[in-house]
């Protein structure tokens, strides 16, 4: 683990007693175990925790419509980068935080496209679209470190 990323573990750890923080090949936030996962050998491991550790600050637990992840997403880099990054001596490059915040738009982009006439669909229910132009409906999984998959109803 790069030595870092290891200073900036102890003092989280110290500061954040609440929160466990776990090595993974993934980083996320689980509110309902109060654990950071975390990959230590990722190039960007340390904004990265920092985006976590926004998420636990903000009480993010859960969103009910797809675009409210986007939201989330982006106060969560804005907490990381305003508040968190400053405070650990860090910085978190600007263009790094929108890629990141890109793949989420993708994520919505795809999940709103309908699978018969490519149209831009809305969201009705969790879970499930309607296209403003052909009128189908479809399911969608959860699909967010998974592939995405449609399904006509």
């Amino acid at each position: 683990m790069p030595s870092t990323l290891s200073s900036l573990l102890t003092r989280l750890k110290a500061d954040y007693p609440d929160i466990t923080f776990d090595e993974s090949d993934d980083f996320l936030w689980s509110p309902s175990e109060k654990t950071i996962y975390y990959h230590p050998y990722d190039p960007h491991a340390v904004p990265l925790l920092l985006h976590e550790l926004a998420h636990a600050t903000l009480g993010h637990t859960s969103y009910h419509r797809d675009i409210e992840l986007i939201a989330i997403e982006r106060a969560a880099w804005d907490e990381a980068k305003v508040n968190l990054a400053p405070a650990y001596g860090v910085a978190i490059d600007d263009d790094f935080a929108e890629e990141t915040l890109d793949t989420y738009r993708d994520w919505l982009h795809s999940r709103s496209t309908c699978p018969h006439c490519k149209a831009t669909g809305l969201q009705t229910k969790q879970r499930e679209y309607t296209c403003l132009a052909c009128q189908h409906k479809w399911r969608v999984n959860e699909a967010r470190i998974c592939a995405l998959r449609r399904y006509l109803i």
